[in-house]
């Protein structure tokens, strides 16, 4: 398409080297990738800071200074040239200190990185302007590596406000300042923005009051003052996040329509049974969700849905009440679990909440016996076995159902696409999907990364179940903590130690689960107290012997890894203690105290900081001390951290890569565009209007295909 699929090696400026440069650190390879490679903060260099008033806590300054000396230092401090004249060894120079000074006094550059290259430029008497964030080192203010430019007439000759985009060592010690930067930008926007075509239709256009494409762009690198950027930018990030959402709900909109589904009309005499039976009357939100279910499978379509639930808060008892449905209407239902522990955990409930049933419940792992698996299939293949309870070893090729209505799928980012994939071919007529997760998406990112799955929350815990009062020390507490779990023991409960390593690192300097594991067993010396140890390097036997005999009782601690993070339900355990507590994201931490919490004692989760404990992870430690909440820890982690970090969650699933909106920041605006893109397609569902051409071919553009989570063809 012209200029904006050019190499930008053909840039005035770039050549060969550059461009490999550009592309290896920048992922830059065309004008289009670099005119939509955006700041991503903002200054203003509009104005000149006198010497003497550079003080170090000034975000950042800009001095217009004469180069007095230059002095080059070796590895040891040692002075290797300073201005005599002589031959210069640049290999041997570890550093340059250049000495610059205005009207009102002087101060030090200093470079430790293009040495050379800057030396020969900073020559003493010229005069230069030199931008950066001052500090401050042995008493004196400096600034390291700062941007520096030649001052055009005397004067400064930057608009008010000058991007600042994301660069790397490599490319600042190659030249690509950020004023080269800025240089290659406008280049780009004077080459380009004559073939920029406008994306979004004129009538959301003068609906939503947004600048054209155009005036986005070049405001977007060079905004005239405050408000110009603030257009730029909201139009920007609302076609982003308008976009995204119509390429979802459009591909939502035709799989509804084009997946037929197995029509579940009836409930059944065995989900009354199971539910009449149940000791304890369902949550409102349980009750809200299995309607929802309810309606899906009635409907004559496939159910796509996503149900989210914190960790404790009923989502099993919903899953088997669903395949209750689907039994009901004569159909076998399966739940498939990531791990076997969590698979025998999920069994173990199944099998209590079916009993008043006539329903047949199975269990299938890869440690189920030769015998057992004949008789398992056999039952799969006649339709005697109604639900089926497993791991990946449900999509071996020789596990045959005579009907499968309703996969459960738990903690599905676990699994791999092809593993799903196998499952749905389980049936002629494609299976309803469920999809469970323990793990709280904060709701931004499911309206994204599932943005094509109709999404249902459990959000009230049930009735009865206490708070886990939540604490974080560090590591000189560690004796008083051992006293307060011997006295939990006495009392008759049982503790969870978690560590984040098996083995000790030398590049990470963490409690480790096997020097934990001494430390605990001299702490609590046999027989007056019984450890036992399960790590993911064990084998199957190993680890479920030792996890049985903490949940019989017949252990009093339980020293593990995050191996237990998931399926572990031990109504007798107090209290949960993680180790290098700093080391684990807020998700995994959440998920790690709801393994405390299910019994009538009160529960306690100990976070252990290590020594050296920085201040963002210590923000992260006193959120989990502050709530039990689960979707408001995981708003704020993403916050934190960004929703590419998330557990699960990667930003890299989603249908485009965001290039200037944030899941984090932009949760209004993405709802707003939801809502927007709705009401389009309800009025144009196929998007043929004339008015919605530019829609239709922005959406046929390769870089909105789906990534489809639910049917996962």
């Amino acid at each position: 398409m012209g200029e904006l699929e050019t190499n930008i090696q053909y840039l005035g400026g770039v050549g060969p080297k550059r461009a490999e440069l550009l592309r290896r650190e920048l992922g830059i390879e065309t004008l289009s990738d670099l005119i939509h490679f955006y700041p991503h903060r903002y200054v203003d260099r509009s104005g000149l800071t006198p010497i003497a008033r550079v003080r170090p806590e000034l975000a950042s300054v800009q001095i217009r200074a004469r180069v007095v000396g230059r002095t080059l230092y070796g590895p040891s401090g040692s002075i290797v040239s300073q201005e005599d004249g002589g031959a210069i060894r640049f290999n041997a120079c570890r550093r340059m200190s250049v000495t610059v000074e205005d009207e009102s006094g002087r101060m030090e550059m200093v470079f430790f990185k293009g040495i050379k290259w800057n030396y020969g430029r900073l020559v003493p008497g010229k005069v230069f302007i030199f931008f950066g964030k001052p500090q401050e080192f042995n008493g004196r203010v400096n600034m390291v590596h700062p941007e520096v430019d030649i001052p055009a007439d005397g004067h400064v000759t930057q608009s008010a406000l000058t991007g600042v985009y994301p660069s790397t060592e490599k490319l600042r010690s190659s030249g690509v300042t950020g004023r080269v930067m800025n240089r290659l930008e406008a280049s780009a926007l004077s080459l380009c923005l004559p073939e920029i075509r406008e994306t979004l239709p004129a009538y959301i256009l003068e609906r939503k009051g947004l600048v054209p494409l155009k005036t986005a762009l070049w405001n977007i690198h060079f905004p005239k003052d405050q408000d110009a950027l603030q257009k730029a930018m909201r139009r920007l990030k609302y076609e982003e996040l308008f976009l995204l959402q119509l390429a979802l709900l459009k591909h939502k909109y035709i799989r509804s329509r084009a997946s037929k589904g197995i029509a579940m009309p009836k409930v059944g005499p065995d989900f009354h049974s199971c539910y009449d039976a149940l000791p304890y009357r369902l949550t409102g939100a349980q009750q809200r969700v299995i309607k929802e279910i309810r309606a899906d499978l009635m409907s004559g379509r496939q159910m796509n849905r996503l149900l989210q639930g914190d960790v404790g808060s009923g989502k099993t008892m919903v899953a088997v009440l669903s395949c209750l449905i689907a039994i009901g209407n004569g159909c076998q239902s399966c739940i498939m679990a990531p791990t076997e522990v969590l698979a025998q955990q999920h069994f173990a409930n199944v099998r209590k909440y079916l009993a008043p049933t006539s329903v047949k419940a199975a269990l299938l792992t890869g440690s189920t016996g030769q015998k057992d698996r004949r008789e398992i299939h056999a039952g799969l293949e006649d339709g005697s076995i109604g639900l089926i309870v497993g791991t990946h070893a449900l999509i071996e090729d020789n596990v045959v159902f005579r009907n499968l209505g309703l996969a459960v799928i738990d903690e599905q980012h676990r699994f791999g696409v092809d593993q799903r994939a196998r499952l749905w071919a389980k049936n002629s007529t494609p299976p309803h999907i469920l999809v469970m997760t323990a793990t709280p998406i904060p709701r931004t990112l499911a309206m994204t990364l599932y943005g094509d799955l109709d999404v249902s929350v459990i959000d009230e815990m049930p009735p009865g179940r206490k708070p886990v009062k939540t604490i974080c020390i560090g590591q000189n507490r560690k004796p008083a903590m051992f006293r307060f779990l011997r006295e939990e023991i006495a009392k008759g409960r049982q503790v969870f130690i978690v560590y984040p390593l098996i083995y000790e690192s030398e590049k990470l300097d963490l409690r480790n689960l096997q020097n934990g594991y001494d430390e605990i067993m001299r702490a609590f010396p046999l027989p007056d107290y019984k450890v036992a140890i399960v790590h993911g390097q064990q084998s199957n036997e190993e680890k479920q012997f030792n996890m049985e005999a903490f949940a019989a009782g017949r252990a009093d601690i339980l020293v593990s890894t995050t191996v237990i993070e998931v399926g572990v339900d031990v109504p007798n355990a107090s209290v949960m203690v993680i180790e290098s507590a700093q080391r684990f994201g807020l998700s995994q931490l959440h998920q790690l105290r709801g393994r405390v919490g299910r019994g009538a004692e009160e529960s306690f989760c100990i976070l252990v900081r290590d020594d050296r404990t920085s201040r963002e992870a210590r923000q992260r430690l006193d959120l989990m001390c502050a709530t039990e909440d689960g979707f408001e820890i995981a708003e704020q982690d993403m916050r934190m951290r960004g929703p590419g970090d998330l557990e699960g969650t990667q930003q890299s699933g989603l249908p485009i890569s965001l290039k200037i909106a944030s899941l984090a920041k932009d949760g209004s605006l993405l709802a707003e565009a939801r809502t927007d893109a709705r009401r389009v397609l309800d009025d144009d569902p196929a998007l043929d209007a004339p008015a919605d051409r530019l829609l239709a071919e922005e959406l046929r553009k390769g870089k909105y295909e789906i990534k489809d989570y639910s049917t996962i063809s």
